[in-house]
């Protein structure tokens, strides 16, 4: 690198003094703060266009690109108009041509990156560093141009460290983290398309379907942490001692996360609990009523009616009693207890309730409402009025809240009366033995 450096130092000392190169460089600059100013114009121009009517998705993706290549363009426009005119007048145009050489470049490179981001369609991290992949990008392709590369590449070898046996240099680091992003990405690429596949079968469950993409994101994340490490030539086997160490953590402070995921995973494999199943949960902290909301791979999102989310471990579903009203069949079966008074006649009650039961929503007419008579309490006559209700996941409260207000109204306008707690008092005389 010094002997590089001491050979190309007064070659550049010798053309700072050359007039030509200050015209060359205050010809750059020039374009550049056109260019910019293109820039500006279009960028404000393209705010106000997007405001006025609806656009397409193709437009939509034509304006973003053109956005990002405004700059590149219009600079590459300008230096080629400057470099005809330089060469026309017979002016020395190296500089201006390895300007025009920078400029291409960059308009290639965050066409190129655009383009790919389009395709893979990354995270938000990767979207925010765009800016910072296509200016490392085009470092590389710029250094390459001007012949620099292999210098640069050997100054970055140079800088090494040992560490036992091994040898770290600034150019593996760099290469580690290029080729560990560059698999990472590729490997969440394919994990999405495959996603989306598993997505659109009709013939698996939500479940089934949840369960399927987070084992393929695992394994694949898994694949590219071993192909970059390989292609990296780190030594896989010296990695079992990280993994007994992990063990042993997981072992003794991990216990319940990894009980978490394992149980998440039963879950979203059995089936036995899906999205947009009513459940009702019993745990130390009381009974959970709601809708499943959505299975994640710790725990478990209940919706109840004011709409709050409760996020429950997934662990709390496989030790605790769960009731799914949405597992067996459509229907499930309720019972309204009613006492009425011993005044009163049991067989029109009876037939008072399960006409009150027929016609309300979501009451089934085969099984058809049936009143018992259970026995004869303190107070009253105890009856049982059992209905068969459809789509229990919509709620049920609201269907006993319907059929009991009906029965009232029937009560009412026959007569039938609700007994009232009867006591006995005896009192004692003063002085009774």
């Amino acid at each position: 690198m010094s002997d590089w450096l001491n050979k190309h130092i007064p070659i550049w000392i010798d053309a700072l003094s050359h007039p030509g190169l200050w015209w060359q460089a205050l010809a750059v600059v020039a374009a550049m703060v056109l260019a910019w100013a293109v820039d500006r114009r279009y960028d404000a121009w393209l705010r106000g266009y997007l405001k006025t009517g609806d656009h397409t998705r193709a437009g939509l993706v034509a304006l973003a690109a053109s956005r990002r290549l405004a700059f590149p363009a219009a600079l590459s426009l300008v230096l080629v108009v400057e470099w005809g005119v330089f060469k026309q007048l017979e002016l020395r145009h190296a500089l201006l041509w390895v300007a025009l050489s920078l400029s291409f470049a960059l308009l290639l490179v965050r066409l190129a990156v655009y383009l790919l981001s389009g395709a893979l369609k990354p995270g938000s991290l990767l979207s925010a560093s765009e800016n910072f992949i296509v200016a490392v990008v085009w470092v590389g392709v710029a250094l390459h141009l001007i012949n620099w590369l292999p210098n640069v590449l050997a100054a970055l070898d140079s800088a090494a460290i040992t560490v036992g046996t091994t040898r770290v240099s600034a150019l593996l680091v760099l290469r580690a983290v290029a080729v560990a992003a560059l698999v990472m990405v590729l490997s969440l690429w394919i994990s999405r398309l495959l996603e989306r596949k598993v997505r659109d079968s009709q013939h698996l469950s939500p479940s089934a379907q949840v369960g399927i993409n987070k084992v393929i994101k695992l394994l694949l994340l898994i694949f590219g942490t071993v192909v970059a490490l390989q292609v990296l030539g780190v030594n896989l086997a010296a990695l079992a001692v990280i993994g007994g160490t992990l063990g042993l953590g997981i072992g003794l402070g991990l216990q319940r996360i990894v009980s978490n995921f394992i149980s998440g995973f039963i879950l979203l494999v059995d089936g036995s609990i899906k999205p947009g199943n009513v459940i009702t949960v019993e745990d130390q902290s009381g009974t959970r009523y709601g809708w499943v909301h959505e299975l994640r791979s710790r725990y478990i999102v209940i919706r109840d009616r004011d709409g709050v989310d409760t996020l429950m471990p997934n662990e709390n579903l496989i030790i605790n009693p769960v009731i799914n009203w949405s597992y067996g069949g459509e229907s499930i079966r309720l019972k309204l207890p009613i006492q009425i008074s011993y005044a009163d006649d049991p067989e029109l009650a009876m037939k008072l309730l399960e006409e009150s039961a027929n016609g309300q929503d979501r009451v089934l007419t085969d099984p058809a409402p049936v009143a018992r008579l259970l026995g004869f309490g303190e107070n009253g006559i105890d009856l049982d009025l059992r209905v068969w209700v459809t789509s229990p996941e919509l709620g049920i409260n609201n269907v006993r809240s319907d059929i009991n207000l009906a029965i009232w109204r029937a009560f009412k306008a026959h007569g039938i009366t609700r007994p009232l707690p009867q006591r006995e008092l005896r009192m004692l005389e003063d002085g009774a033995d």
